[in-house]
């Protein structure tokens, strides 16, 4: 059994829920999201910098829009971003590596998979259906600590991402929080967060996973 497979609390008798994050967790959202912020900024003539801002993703749209835009700004340019945003974004965007095998793991071990997000739920759903990715559910508009709500009502014991704000969201929720360094923020800092297991991608979480059950009935 792997060295990161955590000391299994009491059996339950709920079935396995796993919830995944979406950005840079189940998608590679940068080209995607770059485009839509260079459209934005050759619409509104407003410079962003469309490198620096792909490499904070993860909270919300209103804290990056924040950097280019008087607060006064925001909403509308939200609500723009948001419209263009399928236009340039969901065909930019591939699947993480591992992603589809991660979701249907959860399925072999007789799971569900669900999606808690921050980013805009509709646009969450043409991305998983772009790249034929099919959780049980999508819940977006949820952030960090937010996310804890979502992970409660659909029971999940697992909450899968990579930012320490998906590590707040897990474990305020009372779920295993396991990262992945693909986003943002590498793994001291994942840990240092609190991140009860961290993986090097998704393309090592069914293995992960299939221990975690199986500790689950010793």
């Amino acid at each position: 059994m792997s060295s990161e497979t955590p000391t299994a609390p009491a059996a339950s008798a709920r079935q396995l829920t796993v919830g995944f994050d979406l950005d840079m967790t189940l998608i590679d959202s940068r080209p995607g999201i770059k485009a839509a912020y260079q459209a934005l900024s050759a619409e509104t003539g407003t410079f962003i910098d469309a490198d620096e801002a792909v490499t904070r993703l993860g909270p919300p749209l209103d804290e990056e829009l924040a950097y280019w835009f008087p607060e006064a700004e925001i909403p509308a340019m939200a609500d723009r971003y948001r419209e263009i945003y399928p236009t340039y974004a969901i065909e930019a965007t591939p699947a993480m590596p591992g992603a589809r095998e991660a979701i249907e793991a959860v399925r072999a071990l007789g799971g569900r998979a669900i999606v808690v997000t921050a980013k805009h739920e509709p646009n969450a759903r043409l991305h998983l259906a772009h790249l034929g990715i099919e959780p049980d559910a999508v819940i977006g508009w949820l952030w960090a600590e937010a996310k804890a709500g979502a992970l409660r009502e659909y029971g999940a014991q697992v909450y899968v991402g990579d930012h320490v704000g998906d590590v707040r969201g897990a474990r305020t929720a009372g779920a295993l929080s396991v990262a992945v360094p693909t986003g943002p923020c590498p793994e001291p800092e994942l840990r240092e967060a609190g991140a009860d297991v961290v993986l090097a991608d998704l393309t090592a979480l069914p293995q992960w996973l299939a221990e975690y059950v199986a500790a689950q009935s010793l």
